[in-house]
């Protein structure tokens, strides 16, 4: 639940003209700062002390000594029972602080008082000691004797606004070296973000061992080739090669005792029941049909999975109890996610445990296979997680829920009464795009930015505040079907990590996404000393068109980069210095091919803007959609439609895609007068992969004065088309029309058939410009 016992007022000290938000580079920022005159200087001199009783804390003091080493190269002591303060940092425990995670920092020109209730209150003042020291601390030059170091004198009093936050990592499609594992782990804990989710098993590979099945690794911890490039496209190409692997026991006993010492717990999740061809290829005896079965090479869902026999419970629960004893955190992840009932449908097992069990379909079934599951994971001392999807057929009693598919499943296992963990693709899945840039390196889909991520309120407003009690947190998810390294793992995760490490900690009223964005710039020129692939999107031109109540539709230009200037050309040239210097909005009273970039000076700093804009009848006027699109897929507004931009080929959440699900949609243009019509240009996303679906049917019908409509064009054939994400759906009238009125109704596809991604859910309807010509 959240706590509450902190004010969430945020005490600004003016200093210089600068608040503490600006001022102080601190990530994720606290309830309360208290900005002071004086510093602190960190020399040789100074001393890490414990005070009496606070030998819990001696790890996290030597973790800072060790820190001030390694960077500084300055060889400080840790004592113990000291009571002095002057010219040391002191840690205490303070058992009048009543969250374990808060903290009060307090630091003078004479000392600095640390105080907490538990080590990881400890820990955290030390996460937030290191960001307020000077930049030059983290440069590759800093490691010289006889420097010294000043820190800002502050009083700092903190505490997380949520117990849980989370990031996850997939290394079921591709596994990482243990020292990057170690690495994110310190990522992870150097902004508060206190669980790793581990996804160790998929179809695509077994990546933890298990003593009891050595198949496991022998056989499941390996695919035979791996899919090149996107799923989606076509033919499907592999480039050959055996892959994969897995993490011994002993690798992981090490990884959860280095992720406790940062005060990250591991949640690891064994997928179930679905999921499952890596171990069904391993032991086929587990799955409703004799296989063979092979370790999946492409991404999806695929039929095959754990059938409900008793052997299959006899090998999970053999298999949890490895986990159990290798993690010793309070969740257990089991997935829940993504199983398709077909084989269960066919099978007369699965169909006489319905029978006996008096179940009405195979949803049902499920829920009882998960209630089974944790009934064994409770008479261990634990607790289950899994997706939303456990919702159907009703809800284990004990489960806490990670709501992925939007925040309805979050909202329903709320009123229930369940722990809950929000992580919605719509602002927590760090495998979408998170720039429109066309050299973005291949993704998934999808288009979530810095700015999204940080915007989002993990309380859905749906929930009253007795049911928010039960949102514990949100959670990042990092899938990587399209990252075989672990640089590309850094580049999808940060800095969207350290936005949702702010939503996760700071009081929604302290949240400030511009101030945010400066203390983001001061900690992305500290990874420029480190190895750390993170992506520099956040810099780039960010546009938008403008309509005006007269006159063309205008493009603004942004960036976010403070020492640049915006240069650019419309003719498709790449900009240089001799280009336009971008100071007031751009007409577009034409087609134009737009290129910018950053310059700091005659250099470029950011990579190429590009926007291919299209002028046709429709820009600038009026549109009304009924109903409206998602409110996670409608960055752009109605306006969207008719703005002149295209939006991005691989990317369905951008500003200019809208989508809805279960819905048909009926949208009207009004232009300004009447005008001669003779064609309308549709764009569609096509990507079953993601659950975006062609509508079934189309009817347009125009008119001069918005009463009596004429039909000019219906289609009830759905187009053929292959899933290259684009459908370009021409519609040409037969001979113009005289129209200020254009009405045009889209049919939905309705549910996605069985055997497909989200199998009998809505599928969704992405839609594009309308150019009208």
């Amino acid at each position: 639940m959240k706590s509450c016992c902190f004010t969430l007022m945020l005490s600004t000290w003016i200093l210089s003209g600068l608040s503490a938000q600006e001022s102080l580079p601190i990530i994720p920022f606290p309830q309360e700062v208290q900005r002071m005159e004086g510093a602190f200087i960190l020399g040789a001199g100074t001393q890490i002390a414990l005070a009496p009783g606070a030998e819990s804390c001696t790890r996290v003091a030597e973790q800072l000594a060790e820190l001030i080493f390694q960077q500084s190269g300055l060889q400080l002591l840790v004592e113990s029972n000291v009571t002095t303060s002057y010219n040391t940092i002191l840690f205490t425990i303070d058992t009048t602080i009543s969250d374990k995670e808060a903290y009060q920092l307090d630091v003078r020109s004479t000392g600095i008082q640390i105080r907490s209730r538990e080590p990881a209150g400890a820990f955290y003042a030390l996460q937030t000691l290191r960001q307020l020291l000077p930049n030059a601390f983290f440069t590759r030059q800093a490691n010289k004797s006889g420097l010294s170091w000043t820190i800002p004198a502050t009083r700092i009093v903190d505490a997380p606004r949520f117990p849980y936050r989370g990031m996850h990592l997939d290394v079921g499609r591709h596994v990482y070296p243990v020292d990057f594992i170690k690495k994110y782990i310190d990522l992870l804990a150097t902004y508060k973000i206190n669980r790793f989710h581990w996804h160790l098993t998929e179809d695509q590979g077994w990546r933890i061992e298990i003593k009891q099945y050595p198949r496991l690794q022998e056989i499941a911890a390996y695919r035979r080739e791996t899919l090149i490039g996107h799923m989606d496209a076509t033919p499907r190409r592999y480039d050959g090669q055996r892959y994969g692997g897995f993490y011994t026991q002993d690798e992981i006993r090490e990884i959860v005792r280095y992720a406790a010492e940062r005060h990250v717990t591991i949640i690891p999740e064994i997928e179930m029941p679905g999921h499952a061809l890596a171990a069904l290829s391993a032991y086929p005896e587990l799955a409703c049909t004799a296989g063979p079965f092979e370790v999946a090479r492409e991404w999806g869902v695929f039929e095959d999975v754990f059938c409900t026999k008793a052997a299959s419970f006899e090998f999970l629960e053999n298999v949890l109890s490895e986990v159990m004893d290798l993690f010793p955190g309070e969740y257990i992840h089991i997935g829940g996610d993504e199983c398709p009932k077909t084989r269960w449908k066919a099978c007369a097992h699965c169909q006489s445990v319905m029978a006996s069990e008096g179940l009405r379909d195979e949803d049902e079934l499920q829920s009882w296979f998960i209630r089974r599951i944790e009934r064994f994971v409770n008479r261990k001392g634990r607790k289950i997680i899994g997706w939303d999807e456990i919702l159907e057929g009703g809800l284990a009693p004990n489960a806490a829920v990670m709501s992925w598919r939007g925040v309805a499943g979050g909202i329903a296992a709320a009123r229930q009464g369940h722990p809950v963990i929000m992580t919605p693709t719509s602002h927590c899945y760090f495998d979408y795009y998170q720039s429109q840039n066309p050299r973005e390196p291949l993704a998934i889909g999808g288009y979530l930015p810095i700015e999204k991520v940080y915007a989002y309120d993990p309380i859905p407003e749906e929930l009253s505040a007795e049911e928010s009690r039960f949102i514990l947190g949100a959670q990042g998810n990092v899938w990587t079907e399209y990252m075989p390294l672990a640089v590309q793992v850094e580049y999808m995760a940060f800095p969207r990590a350290i936005a949702l490490a702010e939503v996760t900690w700071t009081p929604a009223a302290q949240k400030n996404y511009a101030q945010f964005l400066q203390r983001l710039h001061v900690h992305l020129s500290r990874f420029n000393e480190s190895p750390l692939n993170y992506a520099r999107s956040v810099y780039e031109i960010r546009a938008a068109v403008i309509k005006q109540d007269s006159g063309p539709a205008l493009l603004t230009l942004a960036s976010l980069r403070p020492e640049g200037i915006i240069r650019y050309t419309t003719d498709g040239l790449d900009p240089g210095t001799g280009s336009t210097i971008y100071r007031d909005p751009i007409p577009l009273r034409e087609d134009m091919s737009i290129r910018a970039a950053v310059f700091d000076r005659f250099k470029a700093i950011s990579r190429n803007f590009s926007m291919d804009y299209r002028h046709h009848l429709a820009v600038g006027g009026a549109i009304r959609l009924v109903p409206e699109p998602s409110k996670y897929y409608n960055l752009g507004g109605a306006a969207a439609l008719i703005n002149g931009v295209m939006g991005h080929a691989r990317q369905f959440d951008d500003h200019e895609w809208l989508g809805w699900s279960g819905q048909d949609v009926d949208i009207l243009i009004t232009l300004d007068t009447v005008q001669l019509l003779s064609s309308l240009d549709l764009r569609f996303h096509y990507s079953p992969n993601q659950w975006i679906y062609l509508p079934k049917a189309l009817e347009l019908a125009v008119s001069t004065d918005g009463v009596k409509y004429r039909t000019l064009y219906t289609n009830r054939k759905l187009p053929a088309a292959t899933a290259g994400r684009i459908l370009e759906w021409p519609v040409r009238f037969k001979k113009q029309a005289s129209a200020r009125y254009i009405r045009l109704k889209v049919q939905r596809y309705g549910l996605i058939p069985a055997g497909n991604p989200g199998a009998g859910q809505e599928a969704w309807l992405f839609m594009d410009e309308l150019q009208l010509r």
